[in-house]
């Protein structure tokens, strides 16, 4: 984008262009993509599973304490795409508003619940100069009780909606479009076809074989509602029986 472009109009959160664009916001979605990630998550029929890729960017960091997939409540795991520091804060906020309903309310707050009160927080920080907007993306999944399994994504604007399947990060459009052609095929996935699909987009994108190192899967299941990341054994399985159909 040229300076003229936008002609200052960037220089505050607050102000419109005469477009009715707010620059700043535009910012915020071209910043998830500066850590160079892509991640993808796809609701089954009996399962939500979230795939990342996980990038150690020094051979001294311990890879255990690099990760993108959080547990908000035990049941709902939340994948995060973008600036890590925001998305720690954003993950913690999540938390407490979380806790906060469990407190008020006497039971666990529901998927939809907690990604519409985090979206209108980012919502928040779009209006008021004091705050800016956060250069995360934040994909929520759980099970619930009546509606079974649920998957939703809120980005830095306040927007939040509902997904059988979705991406963030520098490979989206790509990771969509292969989603949709796949999902329009079947829709109705299983636990193994999920993750399948979600490691095969991941691959296609990449462009890469993956290895069960460079990938983090996050998974709850109808059997299990608890939220749980896949061990390397148990990634290195399901990349296993992939290349053995391939």
């Amino acid at each position: 984008m040229s300076r003229t472009a936008s002609a200052g109009f960037d220089r505050d959160i607050t102000i419109f262009s005469p477009e009715g664009r707010l620059y700043q916001v535009e910012y915020a979605f071209k910043a998830i993509n500066q850590g160079g990630l892509t991640t993808v998550a796809i609701r089954g029929t009996d399962c939500v599973v979230a795939i990342a890729q996980k990038k150690i960017p020094d051979k001294l960091l311990d890879p255990s304490s690099v990760t993108h997939l959080h547990a908000i409540t035990p049941t709902v795991g939340c994948l995060m795409t973008g600036m890590v520091a925001d998305s720690r804060w954003q993950v913690q906020r999540a938390r407490y508003e979380a806790a906060s309903w469990k407190y008020k309310f006497g039971y666990d707050i529901p998927v939809d619940a907690i990604c519409r009160r985090v979206a209108d927080i980012s919502q928040v920080y779009t209006q008021e100069a004091e705050m800016r907007p956060l250069g995360c993306c934040m994909i929520l999944f759980g099970m619930d009780e009546e509606k079974g399994p649920m998957l939703y994504k809120t980005d830095p604007a306040g927007y939040f909606c509902g997904f059988r399947a979705t991406s963030a990060g520098v490979k989206q459009t790509e990771a969509n479009n292969f989603l949709e052609k796949r999902i329009k095929k079947k829709a109705d996935l299983n636990f193994d076809e999920a993750i399948e699909l979600a490691i095969s987009t991941l691959s296609s994108v990449l462009s890469t074989d993956l290895k069960p190192n460079e990938i983090e899967i996050g998974i709850v299941t109808k059997d299990n509602v608890q939220f749980r990341v896949l061990t390397e054994s148990e990634v290195e399985q399901h990349l296993t029986r992939i290349a053995e159909k391939e």
